[in-house]
């Protein structure tokens, strides 16, 4: 079978490529085409667009790129065109893949239509549930609860499991079986330290860390990356070394003058994470990766100002964090505004921290989103379903 393949994001490429590995195991005739990055890239994948060249976010940024946007539509159809796949795989990415999954049905009627991740909806634009369904032949749920909210209007959806669970649990497996002062990357080029004293030349040697995760695209690290930092300056000190996670894609020249003498600046992500004390994270698929690595965090958002005026118009749930929404309630703290307060964020941060008030109970709530968040084998379940619908 031939599959074509859609993500536009970090997180889609990863679990892209793991459904790519997975699908090999259950059709070995297999072949593969899309759109994506490097890790889909590597298990096979005949990549026509690179997903950097699509992580525009906003108005203003689709605007400033619109000759790009539609460069990769028109790529994008006339691959679909020209490889007649078995089945077209839709990953999250809402406002391209479902203008995708349209022309596919009007012009591919024989080509099946699986939309794996489907985008939040149940958060906002809810309306959108009724274009996912009349475009999409399968849709495969990756939180517990969507089945009941595609079921409330009259549609199907499968939950398969979170793939980010799975790749959590995968990552806390190996690294069980490493000695401790291999448990973060010491590769020059996975590590760097702005004017770094030799003595800590080796992650291994550094001291108690916060990490600091401000997103994928440039303009959210422009805009939550210097407060992330001044708010981690302030606890700091002398106590944690502060180390910036930097995002697939996004040169480490982008990052240089955000930070200080002493601040780190690494690609080793979940290394980096499980080993901190603590993290300040933007909001994304990383505030559910750091919680099911333990490390309690603060999850920041930048908003433009007029967002703060229409959220309780837009956003249909209390929450934005996919901790809080999966477990129901506030377990890690929001900062969701078009000014961030440092000094609230240092108070938060400060009582996350070893012998701060609200550690011990945040750890309580991520054993309990870890048993919500189901067994594993997301990406093999995902496989055999699609395969299944096929033949």
């Amino acid at each position: 079978m031939k599959y074509f393949l859609i993500s536009g994001e970090a997180s889609g490429d990863l679990h892209a490529s793991n459904l790519i590995r997975a699908l090999r195991t259950r059709d070995a005739q297999a072949t593969f085409v899309g759109l994506g990055g490097d890790k889909m890239r590597a298990e096979g994948c005949d990549i026509r667009v690179d997903y950097r060249d699509m992580a525009y976010m906003g108005f203003v940024a689709v605007l400033k790129n619109l000759d790009k946007v539609k460069r990769n539509f028109r790529i994008a159809k006339q691959s679909l065109l020209d490889e007649q796949p078995d089945v077209l795989i839709l990953i999250d990415y809402p406002s391209f893949n479902l203008r995708m999954a349209k022309f596919c049905k009007q012009h591919l009627p024989n080509t099946r239509i699986v939309y794996y991740i489907p985008p939040k909806i149940w958060a906002w634009k809810k309306w959108r549930v009724h274009t996912i369904a009349k475009y999409c032949d399968e849709i495969l749920g990756i939180f517990p609860f969507e089945p009941d909210f595609y079921a409330k209007y009259g549609y199907r959806c499968h939950y398969v499991g979170n793939p980010t669970a799975d790749s959590i649990r995968s990552f806390n497996l190996q690294r069980s079986d490493l000695p401790s002062t291999a448990k973060r990357s010491t590769n020059p080029s996975d590590l760097q330290q702005s004017d770094l004293p030799s003595t800590a030349s080796n992650a291994s040697d550094l001291p108690s860390t916060i990490a600091l995760l401000p997103g994928s695209r440039r303009s959210e690290i422009s805009h939550c990356l210097p407060t992330m930092l001044q708010a981690a300056r302030q606890v700091a000190q002398n106590n944690y070394q502060i180390i910036v996670t930097a995002a697939p894609g996004i040169e480490d020249d982008f990052y240089h003058p955000f930070l200080q003498q002493g601040e780190t600046l690494t690609r080793d992500t979940y290394n980096t994470v499980a080993q901190a004390k603590a993290a300040v994270v933007n909001s994304g698929t990383a505030t559910l990766e750091t919680a099911l690595m333990n490390t309690p965090e603060i999850v920041l958002y930048h908003v433009p100002k007029v967002y703060e005026w229409l959220r309780p118009i837009v956003l249909k749930i209390p929450y934005i964090s996919l901790v809080n929404i999966n477990l129901g309630r506030e377990c890690v703290r929001e900062i969701v505004v078009n000014k961030i307060d440092v000094e609230a964020v240092s108070e938060e941060l400060r009582s996350i921290l070893e012998g701060g008030s609200a550690r011990q109970k945040m750890l309580a709530d991520f054993a309990e989103l870890q048993t919500k968040m189901g067994g594993e084998g997301s990406s093999y379940r995902t496989a055999m379903d699609i395969v299944k619908s096929l033949r």
